[in-house]
Order: structure tokens, then sequence, then C-alpha cells
């Protein structure tokens, strides 16, 4: 077949009293959010005493209406109504606070070991939902950690501390601990009794089985205490003038506090927008991958749920030999997909019931036919099974948008528009979901839009139809209030999953959540 253009509209999303809007800025300003409960449960706070001044002064701000001075930047950048008038509620001050020391902090922060670092840093905040946090006279809804910069300069896996605040390990140390651990992984006892040089040495050889950085060592340990955490900089808390009024060259603070409401309305068990364009009965389910730090071609496989009410569903598989270095790609055996796929909806009986009538697989990597007959085996009777690969096509070629510049040179120099989707094959497309987008009157992007390469690799489906459900599932991110995101739910955070969970093996699974809440 020859290539043919369709444009897809923006999806509407849903709020108050079934009202529809495209931009979820317009519906939670004009309607309130889908779901409105009366008032908000509590939170807690926990950070230093500048962390906790400035979560005070934040907490009024998101009660407040913001917008920016300027006018012509209310389009990209609407007016901030206040929260109460945004999501049908006061936004509370926490019940509860927790302090820090910090000039503890300091110290754990600038440690000389990455993974001792992370760890000592993610223990002062745990200390009081581990300690204090239980005996509240009720359980919180969530807990707010207010972290300084410094705390995400160094607590990530490549950051480098030049003067660190205890003594870097000699050659022989790490010789030492390196044995260690290996045994400390394959469930040996032993002692740090094989140097003298080594008599401050770690005795706590878990912070080496969970990950150097500190938002996903602390989300998959939190996990254990049913409390979803917001981690927030103190730097984005800092409302200086310049990001008051909204001034060029600034985050605005209405836009900031869009963002976090929103996010914090989510994780309080409130979806502040639903789809309805989903058809009932239909599912999409991501499938996510990490690879081993200590074995690369080892992999541990995940799946995202999402459903037309909006709800999102974790399901974590097995480690094995997924990945392949010949093909660069991640595939399951047969007995694993069936697994993965059967764990994940059995999950979703629990929480849901109702009848699955269409599956729609999205991978990264695709889905070979080995492993799509895996899928199938868990596939209830009844339902349809499609297996499609989402994937941004940085290669591949790139649209412009025609128009009529009185210079010549200058003509075709602009974007297509966000839901442009060229058809190729039957089988295969290219979807922009980024470009200009008319509801805000630009192309809010710093380079030539890229699409996303969309193909139905196994089953049958309509593939219009599979690009405009994917365009709707761009508008599922509840961490963010945006009009459109450049990929699918489904596979934007495929990575954060793997790092949340996979990269802390010391977190029992038993005590992993289900909730897409805790993930992003």
């Amino acid at each position: 077949m020859s290539d043919r253009f369709f444009f897809i509209d923006e999806p509407m999303l849903s709020f108050g009293s079934a009202q529809e809007a495209d931009d979820p800025r317009d519906g939670l300003a004009l309607f309130g959010p889908s779901e409105q409960k009366g008032n908000l449960p509590d939170h807690v706070a926990i950070g230093t005493p500048a962390g906790l001044d400035a979560w005070s002064a934040w907490v009024d701000s998101l009660n407040r209406p913001s917008a920016c001075l300027d006018v012509s930047r209310h389009r990209p950048w609407p007016p901030y109504p206040g929260f109460d008038v945004a999501f049908g509620a006061v936004w509370p001050s926490p019940v509860k606070t927790y302090t820090l020391d910090p000039s503890e902090l300091a110290r754990a922060v600038n440690k000389a070991d990455r993974f001792e670092r992370a760890y000592a840093v993610a223990n002062l905040y745990l200390a009081p939902v581990d300690q204090q946090v239980p005996r509240l006279d009720g359980k919180p809804a969530l807990a707010v950690c207010i972290v300084p910069d410094a705390v995400y300069q160094n607590c990530r896996p490549k950051s480098y501390v030049a003067e660190p605040t205890d003594a870097r390990k000699t050659t022989e140390q790490k010789r030492v601990l390196k044995a260690a651990i290996e045994d400390h992984r394959s469930g040996q006892q032993r002692l740090f009794d094989e140097s003298e040089d080594f008599d401050d040495a770690p005795r706590d050889l878990e912070q080496y089985g969970l990950s150097p950085d500190f938002r996903r060592q602390l989300k998959a340990r939190i996990m254990p205490h049913d409390l979803p955490v917001q981690i927030v900089r103190e730097s984005t808390l800092d409302i200086t003038p310049q990001v008051r009024d909204g001034e060029k060259g600034t985050n605005p603070l209405s836009d900031r506090l869009w963002n976090l409401g929103t996010a914090l309305f989510y994780k309080c068990g409130r979806k502040p927008w639903k789809t309805p364009w989903a058809r009932e009965g239909v599912c999409y389910v991501g499938l996510a991958y990490r690879r081993s730090e200590q074995d690369r071609r080892t992999a541990c496989c995940a799946a995202q749920m999402f459903l037309d009410s909006g709800d999102g569903i974790v399901f974590v598989g097995e480690f094995g030999p997924w990945y392949s270095e010949e093909r660069k790609e991640f595939h399951l055996k047969p007995k694993a997909a069936e697994e993965l796929l059967r764990g994940t909806i059995e999950t979703y009986q629990q929480q849901d019931g109702r009848p699955l009538r269409e599956i729609f697989l999205h991978a990264r990597s695709g889905i070979d036919q080995e492993e799509f007959q895996g899928f199938l085996k868990a596939c209830p009777r009844d339902a349809r099974l499609v297996g499609i690969r989402v994937r941004k096509d940085r290669w591949g070629p790139r649209l412009f948008r025609h128009d009529n510049h009185d210079e010549p040179a200058r003509r075709g120099k602009y974007p297509v528009l966000r839901g442009t989707f060229w058809q190729r094959t039957q089988r295969h497309g290219l979807l922009f979901t980024t470009g200009f987008k008319p509801r805000i009157a630009t192309y809010d992007g710093w380079e030539v839009p890229v699409p996303l390469s969309v193909s139905v690799q196994r089953g049958e489906a309509d593939l219009v139809q599979v690009a405009r459900d994917i365009l709707g599932l761009t508008k599922l991110n509840y961490n963010a209030c945006q009009l459109g995101e450049s990929q699918p739910i489904t596979v934007k955070y495929s990575d954060r999953i793997g790092e949340i969970l996979l990269a802390n093996p010391e977190v029992p699974r038993e005590c992993w959540r289900h909730n897409f809440k805790y993930y992003i």
C-alpha cells in the first residue's frame, strides 16, 4: 500500500461531573477532579529545618492561585487556580513533621563509597517511618521527603565526591569487600578478618545489594510500610520573585504547582482525570526489563497494566538470560512470558475483576513469535492478544509543516502537529506525539520532533486505532499535569520500575507493591 497520512485529534480526558477537556489543566480548573471525596488524607513531611520551612511555605502556595505576570505566557503556562479549586479540597499541612540533623545529613551525603552514601542518607529519611510514623493515631497516606540539592548531586550511580567526610578504601580493602559481598550474595557468612587495615569495614552488607541511587533505593525500601513517597528538592520549593512572576528563563511557579499538586493528589489515592476514550474490557500492558549489574545478559522482566479507568498495575517476573547481545533486544522464553502475563492478569482480577476482551502488549524490544505463543497461553480464552513494538525512531524520517512564509528560504521549517500519523504499511507507521500543539499555540520542544515507530508485530489490529490509543496513553502520566508527553505511559515508565525494584534485590519480593503510585 502507498503511504497514508492521518491526523488524530487530541484525546479528551474526563473530569468532575463527567465533563471533558483535552488539557488536564483546563479540565481541573473548570470541573475539578474525576474523583472528588472531600478532605484529603494526612501526610507526613521529613527534612532538614530549612527543608521543612520551605515545605510549609509551599503548602501555603499550593492553596493559593498563581499566574505569570506576562499574560502572553498564560497559554503555554496556564494560571493555577489554587488546590481547592483544581482538586476539590484544601491541601492540608502535614499531620507530623520529622526534622533531620543537617550536619549528620551532610556527613552521610559526602561519604566516599557511593553505596554507603546512598544507604546512609536513605536511613536518615527512613528512620522516622520505621520508628515514629507507626505510633500516629491514623496512618498517613503519603510521606513527603524534602532533600537538599546535595542529595541529588551526590547520591546517584555515577556521582563522585571530591572531598569525602571519610577515608577512601584502599585496594586491599576493596578486594576484601568484594569477596565479602560475593559471599553475602551466595548466602555465606563472613567476617572482615582478612586485613588489619579494614577495622572500619561496614558490617551491614545489605547496602551493597541496594541501588546507589537515593531515589530508587528510598522508593523500594519504603514499600514494606505501604506508604507512597514524594521526593522534592529544596530548590524546587525555592520561590524566588522571578519564579513567582513567571519570568522568562524560569519554570513558573504556576507550572510547578500544577505538576506537584497533581502528583500529590494521585499518590493520596485519588485520580485527577480518567480516559473517556478507552474501551471497556481493553487493557494495555507495557513490558519492562532491567539487566543485572553482575551479569549483563541476565535481566528481570516486569509488566505494567493500564485499564480504561486509568488504574495502573505492576507485576514483576523472574530473572533470566533475556538479553541478547547479538540482537540488542530483550526476549522471554515462552514459559517466562506465560508466567509474566498470567501473574499480571491475576493481579488485575484481584483488584478489578471485570472480564478482559482485548490485551495490547507494548514493548520497545518487540515480541518474537516464540514468546508471543507463551503470552497467548496466559491470555483469557475470549480475549484478543496483540503484540506491538513502540519506540522512538531517532534515525528515521522527519516531517515539517508546509507554510507560505514571505521568505521562501524559511518555508517548511515548522514542526508538524502533534497527532500526525504517517502510515507506511498495513502494520507499521510513525506517530508524532510531539510537535505543534494548537492548545498552547507553539511547539514546546528543543529539537526536531522525533516520532514513535509503531508496529503491529503479532496478532491483528487496526493500526490507526492502535496509534489513537497510544496517543491517548501519553496523557496518563499523573506525575505531571501536561497536555501530553512524547511516550505512552506503558513504555515511559518501564525503566523506572526496573530501576526501583530490580536494582534493589535486598528488598523482599513480598514487600513489592502493585499500585503504580509507588513508582512515580
